[in-house]
């Protein structure tokens, strides 16, 4: 069932506003007052935010504006909402608990890269306290209701931001990820939720849950905005200890159209939907979506995620919570929720035995999982296995709180990157998503994925919009470079350990274009060829695609003998791959050997 959600006054997409501010149809004066006045009518029946910025609290943002145009700044009058347990300057940060808050004199790194990049700042936003929860209901400043229905919650902890971006009151929010926040509230709202590589955007300024696992997350109505805000904010952060730098194949250019592709899914018996009628049906329709745009589905193995995911709350992890919120607890137990309470009460007895001891098991795990996800390009999963409702919170708020993080707690602990990306919509209207995750630093080649998912299901946008969205002009990149051999290399051939010594595996075997030739070129061992384009009387030549970790091709090049190197190499359909060429010098006194129709007929000729 495609429900079109209610329609919103504006289309807040960051590239439909930048087309208005250029055009003159709206300033971020008018847009902002219309926007706050939106969200002070919302509030009372969402409490989706804690602080709303007043007039005097916006007007420094809007005066650094003035002497600027929307062509000065890629994010200029773009309205976005804070996470408050993200620091704000001037306004208080709570973590949704009075007796913790501070006003910080500066903001969060990230929100200060987000200023100077033109973006306004209306609000911080309603969380589970201490960012602790998957629902959005664990708030002394109110329950996070569902932005379709009234019944369901909103999904946390980064509830409120989520909410901003659903309601339309703001073009996208910062929320942040330790178990699956940055996700949950996604599916349940209809948006997109990016969950960086840990490390990628900087946390300093961030409360802390779990410091070592923590992201900040981006909720936006498409992938195309979020690979923007990525593109625009992974910047080192010398005031970060845990970030990281993102490598060349993981910037904004990276994102684009996937090329065909291998997915894992999950076995059935690891499949879980909790008594849910739709879900089965949901996950293979998203199954489907995926491979109509090029993908192949491949069973894994979910179970040592599964064990991985347990230990997030079963084991030590417990105790970097009962870091940041056990002082108060202690000294005030009644300024912390109970079910808040109850989560941390085992904390004070984790021992650096425990710690250590969880840490090996972890390690074993991620050996595993990492072998399965070195032969995908990503894995397909859904975000949550079934809605609950407010009732059933209610009711038992700790296990349905844990249903809703099957599919997310493993993440950050096994160091992934992953987008919650909308899929369908259950028969009672509320929305339904999935998850696509990969190795660390693919976050921009998952949008990718995401893009083409929505381009695919063109479901309706958040705010009711039409889903018109135009295709990248470029092929998605990952952590893989694809390179194209015709000789030593190929396959069981005496070059072929500098491929797989690095971690490469065969893709395709095919035949270039035909307007090459194939020369047996002098010296050896071993015998090597040389693939030569020529503007006439050439034919295709047999050769193998592999692919091999983008770390490694460095040392590979740097091992080629003049006279081959790397280019471009056009294949029998067209697509034009980095592959092995020789420089027409090379070619003196060489064979041409190109009637053999490739390097193996040549030796098995000889």
């Amino acid at each position: 069932m495609n429900t079109l959600l209610p329609k919103h006054p504006h289309d807040l997409r960051i590239d439909s506003l930048q087309a208005a501010y250029r055009s003159g149809s709206l300033t971020p004066r008018a847009l902002v007052a219309s926007l706050r006045a939106r969200s002070a009518a919302l509030n009372p029946e969402y409490r989706l935010f804690i602080h709303l910025l007043d007039e005097a609290e916006l007007e420094p943002y809007l005066e650094a504006l003035d002497g600027q145009s929307p062509m000065d700044l890629p994010l200029y009058g773009i309205p976005f909402a804070i996470k408050d347990n993200i620091d704000l300057a001037g306004i208080p940060t709570t973590a949704a608990c009075p007796a913790f808050a501070y006003t910080p004199s500066r903001s969060a790194t990230l929100v200060e890269r987000l200023i100077a990049l033109g973006a306004i700042p209306l609000g911080k936003t309603n969380l589970d306290q201490f960012a602790t929860g998957l629902n959005g209901t664990r708030s002394p400043y109110g329950a996070c209701r569902n932005s379709v229905l009234a019944e369901y919650p909103s999904g946390g902890s980064s509830a409120g931001s989520s909410l901003a971006v659903a309601l339309g009151v703001a073009s996208f929010a910062l929320g942040t990820d330790t178990a699956g926040s940055g996700r949950v509230p996604a599916a349940l709202n209809n948006l997109v939720g990016t969950k960086p590589t840990r490390g990628l955007l900087s946390t300093a300024g961030v409360v802390p849950a779990c410091r070592t696992l923590d992201c900040v997350t981006y909720f936006t109505a498409t992938a195309r905005e979020a690979s923007m805000l990525m593109g625009l904010t992974t910047s080192p952060d010398a005031a970060d200890p845990y970030g990281r730098l993102n490598p060349s194949w993981n910037q904004g250019t990276a994102f684009g159209v996937p090329r065909p592709f291998r997915f894992g899914v999950p076995r059935k018996q690891d499949l879980e939907f909790f008594g849910c009628a739709e879900g089965g049906g949901l996950f293979a329709d998203a199954v489907a979506q995926l491979t109509a745009i090029g993908g192949e589905a491949v069973e894994v193995d979910f179970s040592p995620f599964l064990q991985a995911a347990r230990l997030l709350y079963e084991g030590p992890w417990v105790a970097e919570r009962y870091a940041v919120a056990g002082t108060l607890i202690e000294r005030d137990p009644q300024a912390v929720l109970e079910v808040i309470r109850d989560v941390l009460a085992k904390a004070p007895a984790a021992s650096a035995v425990d710690a250590f001891t969880a840490q090996y098991k972890l390690q074993a795990l991620k050996a595993v999982c990492d072998a399965q996800m070195a032969e995908l390009d990503c894995v397909l999963t859904p975000t949550i296995g079934r809605p609950v409702t407010l009732a059933e919170l209610e009711a038992e708020p700790v296990l349905r709180n844990s249903e809703l993080g099957y599919y997310t707690n493993f993440m950050n602990l096994l160091d992934y990157a992953a987008v919650a990306v909308p899929s369908g919509f259950m028969e009672n209207g509320l929305p339904w998503g999935v998850t696509l995750f990969g190795r660390a630093f693919t976050d921009q080649y998952l949008l990718g994925v995401a893009d083409a998912m929505q381009r695919q299901h063109a479901l309706p946008l958040t705010g009711g919009h039409a889903s018109t969205l135009a295709a990248p002009i470029s092929c998605a990149q990952n952590d893989r470079l694809r390179v194209v051999v015709c000789g030593a290399h190929l396959q069981g051939l005496p070059l072929n350990h500098q491929l797989t010594s690095r971690g490469a595996c065969l893709l395709e075997r095919t035949v270039s274009s035909p307007d090459y030739k194939l020369y047996a070129l002098a010296g050896g061992p071993p015998l090597r060829p040389g693939m030569v384009r020529v503007a006439e009387g050439g034919c295709a030549i047999e050769v193998e695609i592999w692919e091999l970790p983008a770390a490694e091709l460095g040392t590979f090049l740097a091992g080629i003998p003049a006279p081959l190197g790397l280019g471009k190499v056009e294949l029998g359909d067209g697509r034009l791959e980095t592959g092995f060429i020789c420089e027409p010098r090379g070619i003196e006194g060489a064979q041409d050997i190109s009637h053999f129709g490739g390097w193996r007929r040549y030796l098995e000729s000889r």
